[in-house]
């Protein structure tokens, strides 16, 4: 087994499960916390959850899914360089979008601003609330009962507002301590998986075109060297080679920084990071520039694109539609979403229908919000 970086994340120093259970069997903690992501139903629904293209817009598309095990490659590979807790990082990352609506942040956008009068909606509190609450699978014990550095690293983002009341997991906000270097990389390796994605995506859709592309340096630069190395290459496999190359640098650039960053800081255990006043995992000054700049041309191009916007549109308005009906007869829901309005024995609050409502909605797949929609409005859809 490979030594671990005394500053990386260990079952030794984990600040442990908000229900104790004895110790795993042949596996560690953080082995453990992946298997249970894996076997969830949650993570099961990213297969038909999307983050830029609706599932049913065709096959080949990224899924939430195949986005998240692209995270977790990527990570493991720069845990393993960085010499940190590669099973930690794994599963950050294949947890990380537990938590997403369907119709990807279009979703998100129109819950948020359903729930603007019960405390928001955002995805990475939501994928919390999975792990911690809504999966039902164990006897003992609510979700599934992850360690605190899952949870830690789960939890990228975080208002004051809403770190007051998550006790030790909101103390970093609060105080503006950094989190694990495993959740610091997982972070990075999302940006590195869907900023890639998106462009062969985008490409592969006919959305952006390559002469868009390439006016960005970290797309152009890699783009001449293939041309120039294979003359002869046919389009989408010059693009598969250049957009591999482009992860790549970012992954060299991303290792060899905070390779330097860790021992410039000379850290020696995980707390010493958390005292960190900015992230160690991180990129040199110009990749960050080439990867901001891509940033943005990708929500310029691809993200603001009228063929996007048009479903971006169609998506907000199932969402509220599906809300309004539900928060206004709750009994429109499955009998087990009925069940948690109801479990008080008094008269629903709305703040707790409205949160209900918000869980159900969050936890359906693209098909399946299309298909509830057209049950409650159709008046030819089965019910």
């Amino acid at each position: 087994m490979m030594e671990l970086l005394p500053c990386a994340a260990c079952d030794k120093t984990s600040r442990g499960r908000l229900h104790g259970e004895p110790d795993p069997s042949y596996r560690s903690q953080y082995q453990r916390d992946r298997d249970r992501i894996i076997h969830s139903a949650a993570f099961r629904r990213l297969e038909y959850k999307t983050q830029v293209f609706v599932n049913h817009e065709g096959d080949l598309f990224r899924t939430r899914l195949t986005h998240s095990i692209e995270v977790a490659q990527i990570g493991r590979s720069i845990a393993r360089a960085l010499k940190l807790n590669e099973d930690l990082v794994e599963a950050i990352a294949l947890a990380h979008d537990l938590g997403h609506t369907p119709f990807g942040h279009a979703g998100q956008d129109a819950l948020n601003k359903c729930m603007s009068e019960f405390g928001g909606f955002e995805h990475n509190l939501q994928s919390l609330r999975v792990v911690d609450l809504l999966e039902e699978r164990y006897a003992e014990f609510p979700g599934l009962n992850l360690t605190f550095e899952t949870r830690e690293g789960i939890l990228k983002h975080c208002s004051h507002k809403n770190a007051r009341d998550m006790g030790e997991l909101g103390q970093r906000f609060l105080q503006k301590k950094q989190p694990s270097l495993e959740a610091q990389l997982a972070n990075l390796a999302d940006e590195i998986a869907y900023n890639n994605h998106d462009v062969d995506d985008g490409l592969r859709y006919g959305l952006i075109e390559i002469t868009q592309l390439q006016q960005i340096d970290l797309f152009a630069r890699q783009y001449e060297i293939v041309s120039r190395q294979y003359s002869n290459l046919d389009q989408r496999r010059c693009v598969h080679e250049t957009i591999r190359r482009m992860i790549n640098v970012m992954v060299v650039d991303l290792i060899e920084t905070s390779q330097k960053n860790i021992a410039d800081a000379n850290v020696m255990k995980i707390d010493d990071v958390r005292d960190q006043k900015s992230a160690l995992v991180a990129y040199s000054e110009a990749m960050r520039t080439s990867t901001l700049e891509l940033k943005q041309f990708l929500r310029k191009h691809l993200y603001h694109h009228y063929r996007v916007r048009r479903m971006t549109v169609k998506s907000a308005r199932i969402i509220e539609q599906l809300f309004r009906a539900f928060t206004e007869d709750h009994g429109l829901m499955p009998p087990q979403y009925q069940q948690k309005i109801d479990a008080n024995g008094g008269p629903a609050q709305s703040g707790q229908v409205a949160r209900v409502t918000a869980d159900y909605i969050a936890g359906m797949t693209d098909r399946y919000a299309i298909g509830e929609h057209e049950r409650l409005f159709s008046p030819s859809t089965p019910t």
